[in-house]
């Protein structure tokens, strides 16, 4: 026969087992008795009324993800393909934010549903106010709008939007196509700009080059006609005046000018016959021909006094 202390002893044990509760780091129990809440368990053993004390549910604090997938359509009826990543949590552990996270739904299935539709519903509501082109620069635009639209809601359920990314925008294949032409067209037609660009800014460049090199050489040339000028000027004004000093001196030495002449001439003659490049040149060098020479010479140096005498 079993002894009354053994049955005793399984009793408190099982009276023991029933009043204690385990409660993980990161989570909160919540106690109710006879189905009316009662309090709250904090992490780690809690112990409880056996019986009639029971744990109703374990609420984590923890951050919880969801991934989402949906369409929209724009104001220009395309569809739009949605591809999302929801970041969310208890709001805090404070005692009323708990009460609203374990009680305002009956499980966690349907207040999954409710937000997904939440969000779902806030990104239609903008994406059908815009136009198909403009929706791929939207989306810090779009998160700002399901952010302001969702945020008071999920403060009522006791917990709030960490993050919302979405991952992908995309349309249906036939968009995808012209879109994708529409791209490549504005990309010839920029690189057609360029390259005109290009090409005018190197044939500006080389114009504006030409023009200088023409301004400079012709100032050189310019300034090369001027020096020549000075140069022969001087060079006139060097010959008239040895031609007065040597005229006065054979006049000094009773020697006719017109020989002079005559010697000009010759020497005249000696450079064109050293510069002729193989050019014949003749003249009479008989003594006939020189006394020729000698009176047309002298006939010219009469008619210049004669026309000095006359003016």
């Amino acid at each position: 026969m079993i002894p009354v202390f053994v049955y005793a002893a399984i009793a408190v044990l099982i009276v023991f087992l029933g009043s204690v509760t385990l409660i993980r780091q990161g989570h909160v129990g919540i106690a109710v008795l006879f189905g009316k809440y009662r309090r709250l368990l904090k992490p780690g053993i809690s112990f409880r009324v056996p019986f009639v004390e029971s744990v109703f549910a374990k609420i984590s604090l923890q951050h919880r993800a969801s991934e989402l997938e949906f369409q929209a359509i724009t104001g220009d009826q395309a569809n739009v393909n949605f591809k999302a990543l929801i970041i969310y949590a208890v709001q805090d552990d404070r005692e009323e934010t708990i009460l609203k996270a374990a009680f305002k739904f009956v499980d966690d299935k349907s207040f999954m549903q409710a937000l997904i539709r939440s969000i779902e519903g806030s990104i239609r509501a903008y994406v059908a106010m815009k136009k198909q082109s403009e929706i791929l620069g939207l989306r810090g635009e779009i998160v700002h709008e399901v952010n302001a639209h969702i945020e008071e809601e999920l403060n009522d359920w006791g917990f709030h939007l960490i993050n919302l990314q979405i991952n992908d925008i995309s349309f249906d294949e036939a968009i995808m196509r012209s879109m994708a032409q529409v791209v490549a067209s504005n990309n010839m037609m920029r690189a057609a700009q360029n390259e005109a660009e290009a090409q005018y800014i190197t044939k500006t460049r080389v114009a504006e080059a030409e023009a200088q090199a023409k301004r400079v050489v012709a100032s050189a040339d310019k300034d090369a006609d001027q020096l020549r000028g000075e140069g022969n000027s001087l060079l006139r004004q060097q010959v008239a005046t040895g031609l007065a000093e040597a005229g006065k001196i054979m006049e000094a030495n009773k020697v006719d000018p017109s020989f002079m002449l005559y010697t000009m001439w010759l020497d005249a003659m000696k450079y064109l016959v050293s510069h002729s490049h193989g050019n014949i040149l003749s003249f009479d060098g008989s003594m006939d021909g020189f006394d020729k020479t000698m009176r047309q010479m002298t006939q010219l140096r009469a008619g210049e006094g004669a026309g000095k005498s006359h003016s």
